[in-house]
């Protein structure tokens, strides 16, 4: 495992003898430990193993819910082989409304940690593996017996790499924006913002899945919809994280989870997390205060629900400051949200990415799979893995 083969008796990328497999338990850490040395900044190798481990045994995660996988030379025994590249897969529930318009529940694979030892690189390991991994997903954990489970229409990532890379391999690119806020204390001396706890997330997501079904029943337009649902799952998998990394950073975890403003109905609010990636100290660590998923009940662009939003981004902000985060991000915002976002008046920067965390989407269906063809719904932050 690890550097342990001389690079020049290394297969060919394109060798018979390689194999797409999971992990045994050594080759997991073995796995991790190199991959510390990328994700693993702001916690150490001691802790970034803890956590690791950890995170298999979380919502959305656990029985099954996360697979390891590594490229191997498939002619040499089980923890006594070079990991030539590995990554991750994360089983998660979707909807997708066809062309048609049937509306169905089906999973998707979201693939992470995708990750080439840095002696092995220049030999086409990664691309190999993801070669392999793109087809085996489409029928991996699919169950014709259990209800939701019966397809697997497309996977998906978020490149840190650009475009290019994965749309050769078959992950095409979409819309990678977000709207950044400079973490401050509030000037409004009152806001009808509420923060909302663990206990609190819960059934806003049951009534948030209800919501998102209703906007796919509801499409006009003869494109595929698709969207991850946010349901309480998700949300967990990011605040389980989120905890983890905050008792270990700041001995204490936070108890506020989001925020919700106005009454029943015409309600705005957001789910949030702090991300962690590299020194709490240095302004270029990346440690980001990252709204997951944002409400709003009526949809409407109204100054009632421009000042419920700018009570819950000023308290983002606050919070951004408290927790040592260096900026607030909010994902993908429509067209709608950009507006109501200009309304409140606060100061923000709307950047499109093309580097860093590109959705991209490998789709098993008819079609090209490309934007041209597929609505992403709700591609929020709470979706990435």
């Amino acid at each position: 495992m690890g550097s342990a083969t001389p690079t020049n008796s290394l297969p060919d990328q394109n060798s018979s003898s390689l194999r797409l497999v999971h992990p045994t338990n050594a080759e997991k850490i073995a796995t991790w430990t190199l991959t510390a040395k990328n994700w693993g900044v702001a916690l150490g190798l001691k802790n970034y193993l803890e956590r690791e481990e950890y995170l298999t045994k979380i919502p959305l995660a656990k029985d099954n819910g996360v697979s390891h996988w590594i490229l191997v030379d498939s002619s040499l025994p089980q923890d006594n082989r070079p990991i030539l590249a590995s990554c991750e897969s994360l089983r998660k529930r979707t909807l997708v409304r066809t062309k048609d318009g049937v509306l169905k529940e089906v999973i998707t694979h979201g693939i992470g940690s995708v990750h080439c030892n840095p002696e092995y690189r220049g030999k086409g390991y990664a691309g190999r593996m993801l070669k392999e991994l793109g087809p085996a997903l489409q029928h991996w954990q699919t169950d014709a017996n259990i209800p939701g489970r019966e397809e697997c229409q497309f996977s998906f990532l978020y490149s840190d790499i650009g475009k290019t890379f994965y749309t050769q391999k078959g992950w095409h690119p979409f819309p990678s924006s977000h709207i950044a806020f400079k973490p401050s204390v509030s000037s409004t001396k009152s806001s009808s913002a509420k923060p909302l706890n663990s206990a609190d997330i819960k059934p806003l997501c049951e009534l948030d899945v209800q919501y998102i079904r209703r906007s796919l029943e509801n499409a006009k337009d003869s494109k595929i919809h698709v969207a991850l649902l946010p349901e309480h799952d998700q949300m967990q998998w990011h605040h389980k994280r989120e905890d983890f990394m905050t008792s270990k950073l700041f001995g204490r975890s936070p108890t506020i989870k989001g925020a919700i403003a106005g009454e029943e109905g015409s309600r705005v609010w957001a789910i949030w997390t702090r991300s962690f990636y590299g020194g709490l100290d240095k302004v270029d660590s990346g440690n980001t205060f990252h709204i997951l998923r944002l409400v709003i009940e009526n949809g409407k662009l109204t100054d009632e629900n421009a000042k419920a939003l700018k009570g819950i981004l000023e308290l983002a902000q606050s919070e951004a400051i408290g927790w040592r985060c260096h900026r607030v991000e909010l994902w993908n915002p429509t067209e709608y949200v950009q507006d109501l976002v200009q309304r409140t008046g606060l100061e923000h920067e709307s950047i499109n990415r093309e580097s860093e965390s590109i959705a991209s989407i490998m789709w098993y269906g008819p079609g090209s799979g490309k934007v041209d063809e597929i609505e992403w719904v709700g591609n929020e932050k709470y979706g990435w893995c």
